[in-house]
């Protein structure tokens, strides 16, 4: 599953909480005759550049995606400045939850392989390349 994406490819959020306003208020509609919380919106939907690849742990760093708080203690530098506070920063997502976004159609898409013969060094080898299944487009 981690040999689909890499570093740098565009990926759509297609799990999770929806960030999609009218459905939300529905939602929040049926939950607030209930007398529950309202739910926050989510990541669902998302698009954002893949900025790391933890194939260990079969997730990835998605940018603008799945932002969390992140305290720092406060300290003091070389020049004296106060250090800390609240930081925002992008935590990893699994790679079942996001999807390749097809170059095309900008809508996510499956993801298959075909071998090609390319020449490299002044040989011929087989190349494996990605290709979006919706448009037949390489990635």
């Amino acid at each position: 599953m981690g040999a689909k994406i890499k570093k740098g490819d565009l990926v759509e959020v297609i799990a999770g909480r929806t960030s999609d306003e009218k459905k939300l208020a529905k939602r929040n509609e049926r939950r607030a005759e209930k007398g529950l919380p309202a739910l926050k919106p989510g990541d669902k939907g998302k698009q954002g550049r893949v900025l790391e690849v933890y194939r260990s742990s079969d997730r990835v760093l998605v940018e603008g995606v799945n932002i969390r708080t992140h305290h720092s203690r406060q300290g003091q530098n070389q020049q004296g400045q106060v250090t800390g506070g609240i930081e925002y920063r992008e935590a990893p997502i699994h790679v079942s939850n996001v999807a390749l976004v097809d170059p095309k159609t900008k809508k996510p898409t499956r993801v298959g392989f075909r071998e090609e013969q390319a020449e490299r060094g002044g040989r011929l080898r087989t190349v494996r390349v990605r290709y979006a299944k919706r448009s037949g487009e390489d990635i």
